[in-house]
C-alpha cells in the first residue's frame, strides 16, 4: 500500500479520455472566422444552463462516450481542415491542456469557444468567449480572450455586453448575435451603427443549414 503522505508528491494524473457529444467537419458559421474550414469537436458536460440552448444534449457528460485524446488528435488531423475548434457543452469544465498539445503535436490549428464560467486551461491560438450573466466567466479566462461574442437576446443584453467588453484587451474583437428565436436583429443593427466597436456575428450555419 503507497503512503498517503507519498501520494502528496505524485503528480496528478492527466486525463487521457474525454466525454464526446459529436466531431464533425463542416465550417465555422459565427464570428471573425465565419466560412472557413472547420473541424469540430463537441464535449460533454455544461452546468451554465442556457434557456436557449441549441445543444442541450451535451449538458450531461455522463451520456456520452469517453474517446481518448490521441483518437481525437489522429481523426482531426485526417480532415485537413483549417481550424480546430473545442467546444461543447462547456468545454472548460474539463482541462483541455492535453487534448490542445496533442492538436498542436499534429500540426493543427486550435480554438476555443467557451463561456468562460470555469478556470482556463490549455493552450489555444484563439479564444472566443460567450459570457452568459447568469454564470459570469471566471477571471482566469479574460486575459485570453481574442473574440468576445455576446447574445442578445433582450434590452438588458446590451448593459451585459458593455460590462462585459470592460473586462478583455482593446484588441479583442466584440460580436453582438442575436438568439436565434428573439426579434432583437433590428435592435442589434441600431446598437452597432451608435457603437462602433461593435460588430453583427449571424448563426451563418444555420442560414445555409448546415452543421
Amino acid at each position: 500500500m503507497i503512503n498517503p503522505c507519498l501520494m502528496q508528491d505524485l503528480p496528478a494524473l492527466t486525463p487521457l479520455d474525454l466525454p464526446i457529444v459529436e466531431t464533425f467537419h463542416s465550417v465555422q458559421g459565427e464570428g471573425a472566422w465565419t466560412g472557413t474550414n472547420a473541424f469540430f469537436i463537441r464535449l460533454g458536460g455544461c452546468d451554465v444552463g442556457c434557456w436557449f440552448c441549441d445543444t442541450k444534449h451535451s449538458w450531461n457528460p455522463k451520456r456520452h462516450p469517453m474517446r481518448a485524446i490521441a483518437s481525437l488528435a489522429t481523426t482531426a488531423k485526417a480532415a485537413n481542415p483549417a481550424i480546430v475548434v473545442i467546444t461543447g457543452g462547456e468545454p472548460l469544465m474539463h482541462d483541455l491542456a492535453p487534448l490542445t498539445d496533442a492538436l498542436h503535436a499534429a500540426g493543427l490549428r486550435v480554438h476555443l469557444e467557451t463561456s468562460g464560467a470555469h478556470p482556463f486551461s490549455g493552450m489555444f491560438d484563439w479564444v472566443t468567449l460567450s459570457p452568459k450573466p447568469f454564470k459570469p466567466p471566471h477571471n482566469s479566462v479574460y486575459a485570453h480572450v481574442n473574440e468576445l461574442k455576446v447574445v442578445i437576446a433582450i434590452a438588458d443584453d446590451f448593459a451585459w455586453a458593455e460590462q462585459q467588453s470592460q473586462q478583455v484587451s482593446l484588441s479583442a474583437l466584440r460580436y453582438l448575435q442575436a438568439e436565434w428565436e428573439s426579434q432583437s436583429i433590428p435592435q442589434i443593427f441600431e446598437y452597432v451603427l451608435q457603437h462602433p466597436q461593435w460588430r453583427i456575428s449571424l448563426q451563418t450555419h444555420k442560414l445555409l443549414n448546415v452543421r
